[in-house]
């Protein structure tokens, strides 16, 4: 017998919510990073202090497998290829080929302004010189999070990156051959077999393999994780930078009466077989179509191999259906919740679409499923949860790009301003700024 799945309801027709009371009763679960700070701490200390001793105790320990080395051999990655499927090496090429074309446009050019003649303020974009990249290994195996992060990384110019991920058990303590062969076709060297807080830790703080190689520490850390994995990037992220802290991924979808509702039912189905935290949420105008989701959620998911998982995640809190009196209502409910991933199921969805404000990606139309996303759009999928859609990007070349201000000014330039900084200076009670100024032009410097 399938699981029973019982979207809840919440009613906002003929009601003018506030962003703050929206914010209040909309569906949301989420994850409280602080409640596993105090597990989390011991293990980042531990790898702090004792390095890949700590780090293969930990996974022995979590993993139920002790690797024989953290960095992943090269014949190991080149097996990888040779073995995997070509269906999915094809899958994967095309994943990467497509990627590439997307982050390739954001690259950024340097900009120079003349502010006054004899000076200019460059803004110069320099990469990140190391960075870390992790991809999970628990419910899914996720080589897709492999193409999503290096792609992004070498489109900026990093020079130098590690993919870290969970050592498998059935693998011998390597991480899944998928997930080495998406790194060896991307031209990936450097692979760590260790994963969750005690990898974020590890490359944060470098170490010593058990052949003698140095793992050097990393400057910024991304990719998704779990709750203990989130919580090691919060520790670390005053050493190094980090993308996002990463919650349970989530779906929300915006239709009106002409909308699917198996379309509509299978994208809430597809983002609930992640984990039993996913959320999936429809903001609809149609009862009728809501009405119709229900019945077509529960129709297709005895067809599905996860359904005890996906069930769980339908009927929790943070699933459900919003009904809502107009589309604009609609606009504000799904803007207020700020999706990591939006789907657009309207009339002119592609209108629609223009006037959303806060989503991590929108996929406009019936033909544009999250799960073209997730794989072959060309779009990254390392996008905000929890609402940080309201105010942070996805993973992008951005991610990896410093903005560097360069400021030359000649004498004269300098000269001219000098006022101006000494009076600013003087209000904030810091002379010795004007006088760093001035004493470039007393009369002593000038012969």
């Amino acid at each position: 017998m399938s699981a029973r799945v019982d979207l809840r309801r919440v009613d906002l027709r003929g009601t003018t919510p506030s962003t703050a009371q929206l914010r209040a009763v909309l569906p949301r679960g989420g994850v409280d990073v602080d409640s596993v700070l105090h597990q989390v701490r011991p293990v980042v200390d531990a790898v702090r202090e004792r390095g890949v001793d700590a780090a293969m105790e930990l996974s022995e320990k979590f993993d139920r497998v002790r690797p024989t080395t953290i960095r992943v051999p090269a014949e190991a990655l080149r097996d990888a290829l040779n073995q995997l499927d070509p269906d999915v090496r094809i899958a994967l090429e095309e994943a990467i080929a497509r990627a590439r074309l997307v982050h390739r446009a954001q690259r950024r050019t340097d900009s120079v302004t003349q502010v006054v003649p004899g000076g200019t303020v460059t803004e110069r974009w320099v990469p990140v010189e190391r960075v870390g990249l992790y991809v999970p290994g628990g419910n899914a195996v996720y080589p897709s999070s492999v193409v999503m992060n290096v792609v992004p990384a070498q489109e900026a110019g990093v020079e130098s990156l590690v993919v870290a991920s969970p050592p498998q058990a059935e693998f011998g303590g390597a991480p899944h051959p998928t997930v080495l062969a998406a790194a060896a076709l991307l031209g990936v060297d450097e692979v760590w077999a260790v994963g969750g807080a005690q990898a974020v830790a590890l490359m944060t703080y470098g170490g010593t393999d058990v052949t003698g190689e140095e793992l050097v520490p990393v400057d910024m850390i991304t990719g998704p994780g779990n709750i203990f994995v989130t919580a090691a990037k919060r520790i670390c992220r005053s050493l190094v930078g980090i993308d996002a802290e990463a919650g349970p991924t989530e779906i929300a979808i915006l239709a009106d009466a002409s909308a699917s509702a198996h379309n509509v039912a299978a994208d809430l189905i597809s983002q609930a077989e992640h984990d039993v935290l996913a959320a999936s949420v429809l903001v609809t105008t149609s009862v009728e179509l809501a009405d119709a989701v229900d019945r077509a959620v529960n129709d297709q998911i005895s067809s599905t191999k996860h359904q005890e998982r996906i069930a769980s995640a339908l009927n929790g809190e943070q699933s459900g259906i919003v009904l809502v009196s107009s589309l604009a209502d609609g606009i504000a409910v799904v803007n207020a919740y700020a999706a990591e991933h939006l789907e657009i199921h309207t009339a002119d969805a592609a209108d629609v679409a223009s006037r959303i404000r806060s989503a991590g990606a929108i996929f406009v139309g019936p033909y544009s499923p999250v799960s073209l996303g997730d794989y072959c759009a060309g779009s990254n999928h390392v996008l905000p949860t929890a609402g940080s859609a309201r105010h942070s990007s996805g993973l992008s070349v951005q991610t990896f790009l410093k903005g560097v201000h360069v400021v030359e000014y000649s004498a004269d330039a300098l000269r001219d301003v000098a006022p101006h900084v000494v009076a600013l200076a003087n209000a904030e009670d810091l002379p010795a700024h004007g006088q760093a100024v001035q004493r470039r032009f007393a009369e002593s410097n000038d012969s």
